[in-house]
């Protein structure tokens, strides 16, 4: 947590105990809810019954745009194949961990924290908030998600849920595969729309939310230089999604998100299949 809190650089990160033992990175959940049920069990969200699902996940491949620039690398390389007369068809895969639609692990930005793997199943099943800002990253490449656009979702929605993965939609994903995605200007800075530093405390401090997620490249705004609210929200021992896809087609309130986290013993993250249940 003092790596957490130096690269963050705010005060109030440790004046107010997210530098303490609230959030325990070892702990089977790292995130420890306000309510308590009967035994002082920690309370789960309740789900209704679904009658429709919507893929959020980009198929993934070596036309996606990679992050770093250039696309990402999937390669499948045949293992046996039924046209050469084997009796099966099998490929070994090679894969960038953080291309496509994916997760990140709280290891990923923190070296206490838990790999893919390790990230507890009860908490890969959430109620999604979604924050549209849309019409903000259309006047402003460089829009954020900000403290005033969740309480603006909670004016028309009541509090964000518990437990809940607070999803940005900026119509980012019709980029995909497009150069315009990372959008480099001509100085080598990626221009695309991120969470703000201050929305992510908020939602550290004041909220119960468990998970964050983008329809774009990086929880952080493209310009970002440091990466704080990878840094604040990773290392409080909290997940990401980024890359997501339809958003557009859920309403704000009201889904279920479903991740299916790849269980690989190490792993930062990695290309996840992502679902929302109506």
């Amino acid at each position: 947590m003092d790596i957490v809190a130096g690269n963050l650089g705010r005060r109030n990160f440790l004046r107010t105990g997210l530098g303490g033992a609230a959030l325990s990175l070892s702990s089977c959940s790292p995130l420890e809810p306000a309510r308590r049920g009967e035994g002082g069990t920690p309370a789960t969200p309740e789900f209704a019954a679904f009658s429709q699902v919507v893929d959020l996940t980009h198929t993934y491949s070596n036309r996606f745009t990679h992050w770093a620039g250039g696309t990402a690398r999937v390669e499948l390389e045949t293992v046996s194949s039924t046209a050469n007369g084997d009796g099966w068809n099998v490929t070994r895969w090679t894969l960038d961990e953080h291309a496509g639609t994916h997760i990140d692990s709280p290891f990923h930005r923190n070296p206490n924290g838990l790999t893919a793997d390790k990230i507890p199943p009860r908490d890969l099943v959430l109620p999604l908030a979604i924050i549209d800002i849309r019409k903000k990253a259309e006047e402003n490449e460089d829009a954020q998600v900000t403290i005033e656009d969740l309480r603006a979702w909670e004016d028309a929605h009541g509090p964000l849920p518990d437990r809940c993965c607070v999803a940005m939609l900026s119509g980012w994903d019709a980029r995909v595969e497009k150069p315009g995605f990372i959008n480099f200007d001509d100085k080598g800075i990626r221009h695309f729309p991120g969470f703000h530093t201050d929305a992510a405390i908020f939602m550290l401090e004041e909220r119960t939310v468990l998970s964050m997620a983008v329809d774009t490249a990086s929880l952080d705004y493209g310009p970002t230089k440091n990466f704080p609210v990878h840094t604040a929200w990773l290392g409080s021992g909290r997940w990401g999604i980024e890359n997501l896809a339809n958003l557009a087609d859920l309403p704000p309130a009201g889904a279920t998100l479903v991740c299916g986290a790849p269980k690989i013993e190490g792993a930062t993250g990695g290309h996840s299949r992502i679902l929302a249940l109506l």
